[in-house]
């Protein structure tokens, strides 16, 4: 099991990742020319290229190929920079021609080193480049850092944007807020009559964030200097800023600027051991009217652990109620859900030692048996039954 580590939520910058529900939407063109364009306004940026098999984004800004990061003393790799931007990638850890052939668990510990284990120095704002899918880096990534949200690339094309759909989803079931949809390659304005060719259908990525009920940043159109200026290391926004696509780009850019993370509900990460009273998160505001599923405050409590949510409800729960509800995959079947756990094996006396933040959505727990694998999702915990929900 993944816990976190020391990092506090103050010494975290905002976290913005960038998806997409399939491969060849621009995504990662839309993410290098938006963070020249955020860095443009003076904010203090940066980009892991999380995409670890196809890393594109050193090429974007017009890094050397090959360039390896050079290591502090401390152990911490130093990111390269270009046009203002602070960048790491697999890109500059493998030969240029050479495929990066890893596993899972491999994966999830170069993605953590991508994060904690980089000098990236202040930052206002990370943008993180994910990989199209709903996979395993997606997954590790919601679980292992606070998020501040996520923007969804797609063109305007309906296959794309189905596919666009169930990557929304997947944010949003693990409590990942949605700051808007991006409509790239959204048609082709003749450059001699300055007429416009809707090649892949028009208005698809509005209609999709409109149904969904989240932000439309904006259409980004179809421009051969966006290919050309990705090929120079020069990204459109800063080479081409009053172009229709870098003007689109600088605007996604504003709305992001000002999309401060501003959920309700406790900072992340954390671990607090209550054996030892060290790393209890600092309660957050009650919220009248916020989403159930923000937990704004933890404390031990006589009949055990007393969680109280953003918007004023609380409930405790029994340690030994807890470990029994327990669905990792040594205490529950992973096909057919049935308990694997007996129950006549867990002490009556059974007590918490440790609780982290998985993501924003969940809660790790350790056990005084030496339990400490599962993942208790926001939603499974004010679910359970024996819990009376009550406000406060």
């Amino acid at each position: 099991m993944n816990q976190p580590e020391s990092d506090s939520a103050q010494d975290m910058p905002r976290m913005i990742a960038v998806s997409s529900g399939k491969g060849g939407v621009g995504k990662s063109t839309v993410t290098a020319n938006v963070a020249v364009a955020l860095a443009e306004t003076g904010l203090r940026v940066g980009v892991v290229d999380a995409d670890v098999y196809g890393p594109s984004i050193p090429g974007m800004l017009g890094l050397p190929p090959g360039q390896k990061p050079s290591q502090l003393p401390s152990g911490k790799v130093v990111p390269a920079e270009a046009h203002g931007v602070k960048v790491i990638s697999m890109a500059m850890l493998t030969e240029d021609d050479k495929p990066a052939i890893l596993r899972g668990p491999m994966v999830t510990k170069y993605l953590q080193m991508f994060v904690r284990q980089v000098d990236w120095g202040p930052l206002d704002l990370m943008l993180l480049d994910l990989p199209p899918g709903t996979g395993d880096i997606q997954l590790t990534l919601a679980q292992a850092f606070p998020l501040d949200g996520a923007v969804v690339v797609s063109t305007p094309q309906d296959v794309s944007l189905k596919i666009a759909r169930r990557g929304l989803r997947m944010m949003e079931q693990v409590n990942v807020p949605i700051l808007g949809v991006v409509e790239n390659m959204s048609g082709f304005t003749c450059p001699s009559c300055g007429s416009v060719t809707h090649i892949f259908h028009q208005g698809g990525g509005e209609a999709i964030a409109h149904d969904l009920g989240v932000p439309f940043l904006g259409k980004v159109p179809l421009d051969p200097g966006i290919v050309d200026s990705g090929d120079d290391g020069i990204p459109l926004a800063k080479a081409a800023p009053t172009s229709p696509a870098g003007i689109a780009y600088r605007q996604i850019a504003a709305t992001l600027a000002g999309s401060a993370g501003s959920q309700a509900g406790i900072a992340t990460p954390f671990a607090w051991t209550l054996t030892e009273e060290t790393g209890r998160p600092a309660p957050a505001p009650k919220t009248p009217g916020a989403p159930g599923d923000r937990l704004a405050a933890l404390d031990q409590a006589a009949g055990g652990l007393r969680l109280t949510w953003a918007n004023g409800e609380a409930q405790t729960l029994a340690p030994r109620d807890l470990r029994l509800a327990c669905r990792c995959a040594s205490c529950r079947d992973e096909v057919s859900g049935d308990r694997l756990l007996d129950p006549d094996n867990v002490p009556l006396d059974i007590a918490i030692t440790r609780i982290w933040s998985v993501g924003n959505y969940a809660l790790g727990m350790a056990f005084s048996d030496g339990h400490d694998t599962g993942i208790y999702t926001f939603k499974s915990l004010r679910a359970m039954q024996d819990a009376e929900m009550e406000d406060v």
